[in-house]
């Protein structure tokens, strides 16, 4: 295969998952930026309830690209419910989770989607704290704190040895993730996920990605509930 160093060097072979809760002032860019790149076959987005006029945005949009799959929730149940519903509409070789939010940047897929296509991974996490490419915005210390606490705990759980359990960015072979019963609703999700994966002994890779967090001003919704949550999710689905 030749050195994937841009998404220009990949094929359509990628499925982004979209989950949208009240993102009405950034999902139109998000799914410009998401349909702009090379590798991005099915963007399936999943409308979680919104309530600000993200619906509408959304419908106009799927109206104009077939590539686009809409799927809506009438009440809101939380990102993970959002996810499970769009991985069982995946059709693609490879699933990557993005956020409506543009915290992450789609410019970077090339470097999760590298090891899978090389042969070399069958889940890939990106990690916001490996020296990102292009740098970071700073914000919450304590956020970063329960991060890396959490990602302990979760290493000690799992028995691999990831920087960034929490990280949205995550991509997996689809014939995984069609695989996983997502059991929790919220952001458990990504405690749950990381102990279901390294249970079936897939291959984990981790890369490097840039991060340009939102402040809870600009929108962010994980709060501590959510830590302590994913505490318990930690033990729950490695011992339980």
């Amino acid at each position: 295969m030749t050195e994937i160093k841009s998404n220009a060097d990949i094929e359509p072979c990628l499925s982004v998952v979209m989950p949208v809760f009240n993102e009405a002032a950034t999902v139109a860019e998000a799914i410009k930026t998401v349909l702009g790149q090379r590798p991005v076959r099915q963007l399936i987005i999943v409308d979680d309830g919104s309530t600000d006029g993200s619906r509408e945005k959304l419908e106009a949009m799927a109206k104009g690209d077939a590539r686009i799959t809409l799927a809506r929730h009438p009440q809101n149940q939380g990102k993970g419910a959002a996810l499970r519903t769009g991985f069982a509409q995946a059709a693609s070789p490879v699933v990557i989770i993005q956020d409506a939010d543009l915290e992450y940047d789609p410019a970077e897929y090339h470097r999760l989607l590298a090891p899978i296509l090389s042969g070399k991974a069958d889940v890939v996490f990106g990690s916001r704290f490996l020296g990102s490419p292009s740098g970071h915005r700073v914000l919450y210390y304590w956020h970063s704190v329960g991060n890396k606490i959490l990602t302990t705990f979760s290493n000690m759980a799992t028995g691999v040895n990831l920087t960034d359990m929490e990280v949205c960015y995550k991509t997996f072979r689809r014939e995984i993730i069609q695989q996983i019963k997502i059991e929790e609703s919220r952001f458990g999700f990504e405690p749950e996920i990381t102990a279901k994966v390294a249970k079936l002994k897939a291959r984990i890779y981790e890369v490097s990605i840039s991060y340009s967090g939102r402040t809870y001003a600009e929108g962010k919704k994980i709060g501590w509930r959510d830590g302590v949550h994913a505490l318990w999710c930690v033990f729950k689905y490695n011992f339980l």
